[in-house]
């Protein structure tokens, strides 16, 4: 038998009238699921022709309320308004619920609303199916699942006018912590399933990473692709190897069931200790595991808090502002008297209104020069914005860089967008990654550095600029523009002073960088002035070290060390190094005939494992504190040397 999925008036009367007379509901009008919500709305003691009248609430419970659910509040704030404009044009309303259905916001255009209605949806108000019968705020905290009402679906008759989907929203140990809606008028809006669903999991996975704040959390999926989206599972670790939290993404993906998490340990669900897997994504890489599940990719997306103690208390602290914990001009030169010059050529330059270019490896540092040189000129209490050219998908290049008016284009925010050139006016335009500029957009950006002015897409009046422009790349430009694929013209229009960041191998600085560089992650890190040094043999060694991550690479290896130390520790040596990247240096050493004498000292240890445990691999492994790829690797290492 088909089933309406939306019963016209006719047949809402028949099944009402059967619900009034008999106190039952005529079999197959209504779907399955929503003939079960009408019958616990009946069994509640509802009446569909109940009108919408709403409890009161003080300014002190309102309060109250919102402080019991600010973590909720705020990591939905970004998904509401997002929806809202999304669907501003349809009038169309937000709302966001605790856990027992009180509202505790509403965003949109109420005008769809009667005054009673109105007063329905104020915070505090509660909406559980037992008190407004089916609906779907109530009914998808019922169910445990996103739900869609269509108008006369559900059971009050003052609500058969609208068409609401919902879904909840769980925290990070699988309990329920709300609601996220989206309600229009019936027929006006199409409200897909997904579209809700989706802005919930960004709303879990921002929870997820708020409440294990002080915690490494790691990203895992078994598609690349999937990582960095809404569907990823994420856990939660600290570096002593606990499993401290996973979202449900995680459970599926890991098979573990809803409150079992605490009887698993990561190493027997993923082969790999915390500490080691720790280890290989500080390198700012993503990571495949091989599991009893298949293949399964890692990212790091949260650092752990530091395990260091504090040597005053926090009031003590010395108070800075953003810009003076951020490096100047002389902390990014160094003791290399090149770059020094150049970088006062350049703010000499910027003082004349001349652009500023610059050139170096990737990770060499680009965007954090450029931040110095806008914090050591005139401009500095003014807006420096940042654009990387080559993160921005094609087509929406243009609209980012000069702005545009309403309905410019289809899906356009309501209300246009002000562009990243007026952003900067009066201040700082940072482009990065410039080489990566489209052609086609190439024309635009010289006319308006030329005339100083823009226009934002869709029409309107030209507006004045004002500004001084970095521009940075990692490509050599001057083979761009032989090759076509940069306008000559642009080149030479951008290259007012050009400045090359040398890569990290090419210092003559590096240790006393390196002894900045530790100063500066450490205080953004720990926010301490507690001395903390690296080994003497250590610095001797990062000093030969090529670094071909550069500045980036040596900065997450630093972070990353001063993650695994102890509290009373104040020393960094190789016992705080991942093994991925000890295995780099001992290579790399190796390499150069200085490391021959180590490499034979860690062989002759692996043997004697090995022997020690019956050639067992994952037992030697974790004797000798690595993991079974580590092992596997340079066990082949050994087979190739014979």
């Amino acid at each position: 038998m088909a089933i309406n999925t939306e019963p016209h008036n006719l047949l809402r009367a028949d099944v009402t009238r059967q619900l009034l007379l008999q106190r039952s509901l005529p079999h197959g009008q209504l779907r399955e699921s929503i003939e079960a919500s009408w019958l616990r709305s009946l069994d509640a003691g509802l009446d569909c022709q109940t009108q919408l009248e709403a409890d009161s609430f003080s300014r002190s419970d309102v309060r109250d309320l919102h402080e019991k659910n600010k973590l909720l509040l705020d990591c939905a704030a970004p998904e509401v308004e997002l929806l809202t404009r999304q669907y501003s044009a349809e009038n169309a309303l937000v709302m966001l619920a605790d856990c027992d259905a009180r509202i505790l916001a509403v965003k949109g255009n109420s005008d769809v609303l009667d005054n009673a209605a109105r007063h329905a949806l104020n915070p505090g108000v509660c909406w559980s199916e037992s008190s407004r019968g089916t609906n779907a705020l109530g009914t998808a905290l019922v169910d445990g699942h996103a739900v869609k009402i269509e108008g006369s679906e559900h059971f009050l008759d003052r609500l058969t006018q609208f068409s609401c989907t919902s879904t909840p929203i769980f925290g990070p140990n699988g309990n329920t912590l709300g609601v996220l809606d989206l309600t229009s008028e019936r027929g006006r809006v199409q409200q897909p399933l997904e579209v809700v669903q989706m802005a919930a999991r960004s709303i879990e996975n921002r929870l997820f990473s708020a409440s294990f704040k002080d915690h490494a959390v790691i990203a895992i999926h078994s598609r690349q692709q999937y990582l960095s989206s809404v569907w990823q599972g994420l856990i939660a670790v600290d570096p002593d190897g606990d499993l401290l939290g996973a979202n449900q993404q995680a459970h599926q993906l890991l098979n573990i069931q809803d409150g079992m998490l605490k009887k698993h340990s990561l190493d027997e669900m993923l082969g790999i200790s915390a500490s080691q897997l720790l280890g290989q994504l500080m390198q700012g890489k993503t990571y495949t595991l091989q599991t009893r599940m298949g293949a399964l990719y890692c990212c790091l997306i949260q650092l752990p808090k530091p395990r260091i103690s504090l040597p005053f208390k926090t009031e003590q602290r010395i108070k800075r502002t953003d810009q003076d914990k951020r490096p100047g001009l002389s902390e990014v030169a160094g003791n290399n008297p090149r770059l020094s010059r150049s970088l006062k050529m350049a703010l000499k330059g910027m003082a004349h209104d001349l652009p500023v270019l610059l050139n170096g490896e990737t990770g060499t540092g680009k965007e954090v020069v450029a931040r110095a040189l806008h914090d050591a000129g005139v401009r500095s209490n003014k807006p420096f914005i940042a654009v990387n050219c080559a993160a921005i998908p094609e087509g929406l290049i243009e609209s980012e860089l000069f702005g545009y008016r309403e309905g410019a284009f289809t899906g356009s925010r309501r209300g246009g967008m002000v562009g990243r050139f007026q952003q900067a006016d009066g201040g700082t335009l940072f482009l990065d990654e410039i080489g990566d500029m489209p052609l086609a957009l190439q024309a635009r950006l010289l006319r308006v550095l030329q005339e100083r002015r823009v226009a934002p897409l869709g029409g309107g009046e030209e507006v004045s600029l004002d500004i001084r422009l970095i521009c940075a790349t990692h490509r050599d430009m001057r083979t761009l523009v032989a090759e076509g694929s940069f306008r000559e013209d642009l080149f030479y229009r951008l290259n007012g002073v050009g400045v090359k960041l040398p890569a990290l191998r090419e210092r003559t600085d590096l240790p006393e960088f390196l002894t900045k560089l530790l100063a500066s992650v450490q205080n953004h890190m720990i926010g301490t002035h507690t001395t903390i040094t690296i080994d003497s043999n250590l610095m001797d060694r990062f000093s030969h070290y090529s670094w071909p991550g550069n500045i980036r690479q040596m900065e997450t290896v630093l972070r990353a060390s001063l993650a695994f130390m102890d509290e009373d520790e104040t020393l960094i040596t190789e016992a705080h190094l991942t093994d991925d990247f000890l295995d780099q240096l001992l290579l790399e050493a190796d390499g150069q005939g200085c490391g021959g004498i180590l490499k034979q000292s860690e062989h002759q240890t692996i043997r004697k494992a090995l022997d020690e445990h019956g050639g067992n691999i994952s037992a030697t492994a974790k004797a000798l504190g690595i993991s079974r790829a580590t092992l596997y690797r340079r066990l082949q290492e050994l087979e190739q040397e014979g």
